[in-house]
C-alpha cells in the first residue's frame, strides 16, 4: 500500500529565526543570490502538500473570482513544482487564506499590501515520522482587481515555493515592483531562480541520526 503523501502534522515544535542572509560564493543563475536562507538550508521540499480555504457556501462572486486567481497562478507553478492539494489545513506545508495582511509599520509609517507570506520552520511527527519542515501561511486579499489577484497570488507563491527575496527586474513574478502590467507567468529568470533553489541540498525532511 502507497504511504499517504500528506498525513496531518502533530507534536509540533516551531524554530525561531528562520530566515537570515546568505553568503554564498562562485556562479548562481538569476537572482539567486538575493535570497534569503535558513540555518538548515534554503527552504525547500522536494514535494509541497498545500491547502487553499475553500469557498463558502453559499458561494459569493468575489470568493469564487478569489479561487480562481489563486488556482491559475498555482497552474503556472506546477509546471515546476509537485504539489498535492489537501482538504485539511494540517495536511498541509503551505496554507493560502483569503484575507487581506494587516498593515505593517515601516519606517516611513504603515503600509498596505495586497499579499503577505509567513514563513516557520517547524519540527513535527507526520505519520511516525518526526521531520523538519517550513510552513508557509499565505494572505491573499479578495479586495483587488483580477489581474492584481491573480500576480499577487503568483508572487506569494513563488515565495512560499523557495524564493525568499525580490527580484530587481520589474518583468519578474518576484519583483519587488512591477511594471505598468501585472506579471501573471513566471519569467525564465523565476524558474531558472527556482530550480536552482531545489538542486540546493539543505537539512529538511526526515530527521535522521537524533
Amino acid at each position: 500500500m502507497q504511504a499517504e503523501p500528506c498525513p496531518p502534522a502533530a507534536e509540533i515544535r516551531l524554530l525561531k529565526q528562520p530566515l537570515q542572509a546568505q553568503s554564498r560564493e562562485g556562479e548562481a543563475p538569476g537572482y539567486a543570490k538575493r535570497l534569503a536562507t535558513t540555518a538548515f538550508g534554503l527552504p525547500s521540499l522536494p514535494r509541497w502538500c498545500l491547502w487553499i480555504e475553500p469557498v463558502p457556501d453559499p458561494a459569493d462572486r468575489w470568493s469564487v473570482r478569489w479561487r480562481r486567481a489563486v488556482d491559475t497562478a498555482l497552474s503556472r507553478w506546477r509546471q515546476q513544482v509537485p504539489v498535492v492539494l489537501v482538504d485539511q489545513p494540517e495536511r498541509a506545508q503551505i496554507r493560502i487564506l483569503r484575507q487581506r495582511p494587516p498593515r505593517r509599520r515601516t519606517d516611513t509609517g504603515w503600509r498596505a499590501s495586497n499579499g503577505r507570506s509567513v514563513l516557520r520552520l517547524a519540527e513535527l511527527n507526520r505519520a511516525g515520522q518526526r521531520r523538519r519542515e517550513p510552513l508557509v501561511e499565505l494572505l491573499i486579499s479578495p479586495e483587488l482587481r483580477a489581474q492584481a489577484l491573480e500576480a499577487t497570488a503568483l508572487h506569494e507563491l513563488g515565495h512560499a515555493f523557495g524564493l525568499w527575496g525580490h527580484s530587481d527586474d520589474s518583468l519578474d513574478a518576484l519583483a519587488v515592483h512591477q511594471g505598468a502590467d501585472p506579471v501573471l507567468t513566471p519569467s525564465d529568470r523565476d524558474r531558472q531562480t527556482l530550480s536552482w533553489v531545489r538542486t540546493q541540498p539543505n537539512r529538511f525532511g526526515p530527521i535522521t541520526g537524533q
